[in-house]
């Protein structure tokens, strides 16, 4: 029984380094799952715009959408960069795109590295530089106030707007069911496994600590993936304004909030601009 009681705890023992060698060296993949899917023309989904491409600045080309403010807005107008989450594509998410957005802002967002029909492979860092080449892009539209641009980011989108904005000259920060650190979902999410582990950062509180700007944090009541307290936190280091959403879960924020999420969202869009 002695013996077999120590085979069965070497095997525990080793199913666990396993376990914990594939989390150390598939990370950003599991962080960053990166879909592969068609790009639209926004003319095929009955939206106005065109597609892109901007070129990061370690030689990444990536894919998406800019979508101009509707006609009849006075020009220079604001501008809106969107990040999306860790699974999302335009693809997938372009009808939200299309209900939330302003129509006097000018809207663009590529596809990370990896992601979509983009080039690369996903890294932090490069998600990073994926934020700053968007950024780039949107500015060199001539209808857009560089002066204008409020940056938007969505779960994992939330590290990359806020990367961005402290970096370039943003108005504002949006942010919807942000992450604190890497390091707390791994305490929410994997427990069992040594924070020594985690390499990713993604330390939302430290940037958003170093904000000058407006900030406004969205987080539903019910998220499990990423919990409320997370975006609380967010938004107290940002000194930001936090809105809790009773009944939404992680992707349920817009469909949950509905009119209100929009008018709020609008309202807030619209007095930084301004």
């Amino acid at each position: 029984m002695l013996a077999w009681l120590g085979k069965a705890l070497v095997l525990l023992v080793a199913a666990y380094a396993a376990f914990a060698a594939l989390l150390w060296w598939r990370q950003e993949r599991i962080a960053f799952p990166a879909p592969r899917t068609p790009l639209p023309a926004p003319a095929d989904v009955g939206l106005s715009g065109t597609r892109i491409a901007a070129t990061t600045a370690d030689g990444v080309t990536l894919r998406g959408w800019y979508l101009p403010p509707d006609s009849g807005v006075p020009r220079p107008s604001p501008g809106l960069l969107w990040f999306p989450g860790n699974a999302e594509t335009i693809a997938g998410i372009w009808p939200l795109l299309a209900a939330w957005r302003p129509a006097e802002f000018g809207l663009l967002i590529l596809d990370y590295r990896g992601y979509g029909t983009s080039d690369g492979s996903a890294t932090e860092a490069g998600l990073y530089r994926d934020g700053e080449a968007a950024w780039d892009a949107l500015v060199e539209h001539a209808e857009i106030d560089p002066r204008r641009v409020v940056v938007f980011g969505r779960s994992l989108g939330s590290a990359v707007a806020l990367h961005v904005a402290t970096v370039r000259p943003a108005r504002a920060v949006v942010l919807e069911s942000p992450l604190s650190r890497a390091a707390d979902l791994r305490r929410v999410h994997y427990r069992f496994l040594p924070g020594a582990l985690v390499r990713l950062r993604l330390d939302n509180v430290a940037r958003a600590s170093r904000l000058d700007v407006p900030l406004l944090v969205f987080h539903g009541a019910d998220d499990r993936i990423v919990p409320p307290t997370m975006g609380r936190d967010v938004a107290a280091a940002g000194r930001g304004d936090f809105q809790l959403i009773v009944g939404a879960g992680h992707n349920e924020t817009f469909a949950v909030g509905g009119t209100w999420y929009r008018d709020t969202m609008a309202a807030f869009l619209r007095k930084v601009v301004r």
